[in-house]
């Protein structure tokens, strides 16, 4: 079957002929993939821009992340899974014996094999995974708006990290699909919300189809000019979604005195900002990364209510012949979120 592979420290990624996955082992499925995102890390292994020098020791690895698809088969002891079933499936797999694992805490495992990274993931025909990894979905759902749960999750969790709340004047730094939906997920809770991009004219389009008017491109007008959208002098809450290190003072210059800033943006060089500043005005720093398996469910069941306001977040499906097309259309900023289709 055809994979789309890591397989050197370099520019570049090798649609490569492979092997199906093997027969599954206890407790495993293999899922069909109907469906799988680029997100924006797939562009940063694919350009090999810096920040994932880990997955050398997994090359060659089929990445892809962001999938859902439908049960193939099932493993000895699956017995809530059973062939033909719908599916998304969660990327981060517990090593199951570490002493959180052990004692039932499994978000807080610290050996993970994220699927996608460090073993096989979604941008293939079929991809063997645990079936505890593996939320079911309706029969009617589109997979391709079910491919949205990953990026979605990190959404909510950092939305969650922030404590938004009913009035909060929320600053959303980057319109990728993460930042969609921060905004959307932040809305939902009645915050008022502008979404600031860089020359981001397709992913801006986005979010207004999205139903949220507040937006700001920095090409063109000034970050300060968040304000005046808000119509307050500064924000509750930033959450910075880029992975551009100046943004996080950019961000903090616009937090009122006890605000929150969530970082989620994956940056590949350290971030400065000014620590005299932030400690007079009592700013908050807070990291959210991978969401637990409650944040998961609760996206999950927010997907399958509100999948057809979700729609414009998808703006290209592909062929995943047509792989490398959609990474350069994703480098560039074409689009909102791409879809390729094994």
């Amino acid at each position: 079957m055809q994979a789309l592979q890591k397989t050197a420290a370099t520019f570049g990624l090798e649609l490569r002929e492979i092997a199906p996955p093997q027969a599954p082992a206890a407790g495993e499925v293999i899922v069909d993939v109907v469906a799988a995102g680029i997100c924006g890390s797939d562009v940063h292994i694919y350009d090999w821009s810096g920040g994932y020098d880990f997955l050398k020791q997994a090359f060659p690895v089929t990445i892809g992340h962001e999938f859902a698809g439908r049960i193939a088969s099932v493993g000895e002891g699956v017995v809530d899974l059973q062939a033909g079933q719908p599916v998304v499936v969660i990327p981060s797999v517990e090593c199951g014996v570490c002493r959180f694992c052990t004692a039932g805490r499994l978000d807080e495992c610290r050996d993970r094999r994220g699927i996608g990274m460090l073993r096989d993931g979604g941008f293939a025909r079929s991809v063997r995974v645990p079936a505890i990894n593996c939320l079911a979905l309706p029969s009617d759902l589109d997979l391709g708006i079910a491919a949205l749960c990953e990026p979605l999750s990190i959404g909510l969790s950092a939305v969650n990290a922030a404590d938004v709340k009913r009035g909060d004047k929320v600053l959303v730094m980057g319109p990728g699909t993460i930042g969609q939906g921060i905004a959307l997920l932040a809305k939902a809770r009645d915050a008022d919300v502008v979404v600031a991009g860089y020359d981001d004219t397709d992913r801006l389009n986005g979010v207004r189809a999205l139903g949220i008017g507040k937006t700001l491109d920095l090409k063109e007008r000034p970050l300060s000019d968040a304000k005046q959208l808000s119509g307050a002098d500064e924000f509750d809450i930033v959450i910075e979604a880029t992975g551009v290190p100046s943004t996080v003072q950019a961000g903090l210059d616009l937090l009122r005195p006890s605000g929150v800033m969530v970082i989620c943006g994956i940056h590949s060089a350290p971030v400065s900002f000014d620590a005299a500043k932030l400690v007079r005005n009592r700013h908050q720093i807070r990291g959210t990364y991978r969401a637990s398996r409650a944040t998961w469910a609760q996206v999950r069941d927010f997907v399958v209510e509100h999948h057809a306001a979700l729609v414009p977040m998808v703006t290209h499906r592909l062929p995943l012949a047509d792989a490398l097309e959609g990474f350069e259309m994703a480098r560039n900023k074409i689009g909102s979120k791409i879809l390729l289709m094994p």
